[in-house]
């Protein structure tokens, strides 16, 4: 089935102001959704903004054939229509709390992961006291982020077990690993392309060529420093002439001149180049142009990390960090080495969290921190750079077995299929659940404790209240006239009553006074709607109240 997709374009597009992986994930994805359609329509919706237009638009420009639809934020028959909703990260409880007040059994949701570190921390272990279902999911991208997602889970039970002191288990939602993926055709090269591709960037055929793609910051994506080095061993090992490629964007001007510094400091024999993320034509040149891949990752904001797999695809070995989600994509020996990673045993480092929790340190410090307290094993990562530099063969042996992994299991012609099929698996978990427990289901609430009518919320702040067996009558100056020209007035703005209802209600109350039950049935409205209207008739001093019932 095909799910209605959350669409923001932040989350999808790739021309904004600053580009990071989950606009790249994002945009992948949505590429295999409008492919994966077939000429059905795409359905999208947002909570936050009428993006339908900006929606059709990115997807047209995908496919000039595209259709899309779009679901507006109340339109809950739609909702449950499409059967599950989809957003591209872990924030499910708004949407749980909406969910309320058309029945938590009506649809389902599924998030996925991308950063976890930070606020998201927060957002995962307060799923445990939102109202999600068995039904809903969030996507997992790495076996990685299933273990930090079950601790919060598991962290947040522990608290509302504590608050209500007994154990506590509330309905768990699925937690499927599905990795993200690259459109493989994107990276199918020939040799005149890399020729070409290496005479744009300036490199000669006998030089060795090491590719790093990513943030080019100290604490967002890889700390450069063992990488430097690493590169700088295998230099000297091989007598090769070996070129650095670091492709990306600086956060600022300062720390790209330590990056630049620190490149001539600690890899003096290592020819740097860099190139900048936003230069289309050399950026997509680099993944040409190079030998090899490298990508030490060490920071906590990672989940997956989509440049090894893009690396793959384009036939080069990969040398990465045994971390996160390089763990599941990356196979030791075939198609390129992971590297041992070193990192502080849990329960030494609560400093740091009190430090953050304390606005002590902000959350780029929070990740500096942590990122240089992971550590590479220096000897390893020495030996397998030297191999994969000296080593033409193996670097073609390992780089024909990454794109071959790449095509068969990370196209996203095969990602979006187990999409497809965990919306269908929701959709019969459904279907199972909840007529098997259907009165626990029905005894929800029907709205979230922060969003019940204002008038349950705040309903102890006037003297009385006016209801269905409220009986009013009108006002001295009442009439549907005077009502036309206070709404007209700009005094009383944004919310109209129609006129034929004004006049209804006008009619009625010219007989003699009624309650708000008459007026509503005299006039073939609902009882809400009228409790709503004859308080604002009173606000105008059009109607008055005769008898308050208590």
């Amino acid at each position: 089935m095909d799910a209605a997709i959350l669409f923001e374009a932040d989350a999808y597009r790739l021309d904004g102001p600053k580009l990071m992986g989950r606009q790249a994930a994002g945009n992948g994805f949505l590429r295999a959704a409008v492919e994966a359609h077939a000429g059905r329509p795409i359905w999208g919706f947002s909570p936050y903004s009428n993006a339908a237009a900006a929606f059709r638009q990115t997807v047209l420009e995908l496919d000039p054939a595209g259709r899309t639809e779009w679901i507006g934020r109340a339109d809950f028959a739609r909702k449950a229509e499409r059967g599950v909703l989809f957003r591209p990260d872990i924030a499910l409880g708004p949407m749980a709390d909406l969910r309320l007040r058309a029945g938590p059994g009506r649809y389902s949701l599924c998030g996925m992961t991308h950063t976890l570190s930070g606020k998201p921390l927060e957002a995962l272990a307060a799923l445990t006291h939102q109202p999600l279902a068995p039904w809903d999911a969030v996507i997992c991208t790495s076996r990685a982020a299933v273990g930090v997602v079950e601790r919060m889970l598991e962290a947040g039970e522990e608290m509302l077990s504590w608050r209500v002191g007994q154990k506590v288990r509330p309905p768990r939602l699925q937690l499927p690993i599905i990795p993200l993926g690259v459109h493989t055709r994107d990276f199918d090269f020939s040799a005149d392309d890399r020729a070409q591709a290496r005479a744009l960037l300036g490199l000669a055929e006998e030089e060795v060529v090491a590719l790093f793609a990513g943030r080019l910051t100290f604490h967002a994506k890889a700390h450069p420093f063992q990488m430097l080095e690493g590169l700088q061993a295998a230099a000297k090992a091989t007598g090769r002439r070996v070129v650095l490629i670091q492709a990306g964007q600086f956060p600022n001007d300062s720390v790209e001149e330590v990056f630049r510094r620190a490149t001539a400091d600690f890899c003096p024999d290592v020819r740097p180049v860099f190139v900048n993320g936003k230069d289309f034509e050399r950026y997509g040149a680099t993944w040409r142009a190079a030998d090899l891949f490298v990508s030490l990752s060490d920071n906590i904001q990672e989940t997956f990390g989509i440049t090894p797999l893009e690396a793959m695809a384009s036939g080069l070995p990969v040398l990465v960090s045994d971390w996160d989600g390089y763990r599941d994509t990356v196979r030791d020996g075939e198609d390129g080495f992971r590297i041992t990673t070193y990192q502080p045993e849990p329960g030494y480092c609560d400093h740091m969290a009190q430090a953050f929790e304390t606005g002590t340190i902000n959350y780029d410090y929070l990740l500096f921190r942590t990122c240089v307290a992971v550590s590479m094993d220096a000897r390893m990562l020495a030996d397998r750079l030297t191999r994969l530099v000296g080593d033409d063969e193996l670097r073609r042996r390992m780089g024909a077995a990454g794109r071959e992994r790449a095509r068969t299991s990370y196209d996203w012609r095969h990602i979006y299929r187990r999409y497809q099929e965990l919306w269908d698996e929701l959709t019969a978990i459904r279907a199972r659940e909840y007529p098997a427990n259907q009165a626990y289901w029905d005894r929800a609430p029907r709205s979230a404790p922060g969003h019940q009518d204002p008038f349950r919320t705040f309903g102890g702040y006037a003297t009385g209240a006016i209801g269905p067996q409220t009986r009013v009558e009108l006002a001295p100056d009442g009439s549907a006239q005077r009502y036309l020209m206070l709404e007209n007035h700009g005094i009383f703005p944004h919310w109209k009553v129609g006129p034929d209802l004004v006049e209804m209600i006008f009619a009625r109350l010219a007989q003699g006074p009624a309650t708000v039950a008459e007026l509503a049935e005299a006039s073939r409205t609902g009882r809400a709607a009228l409790v709503e209207v004859t308080s604002r008739l009173a606000k105008m001093n059009l109607v008055r109240v005769v008898q308050r019932m208590p």
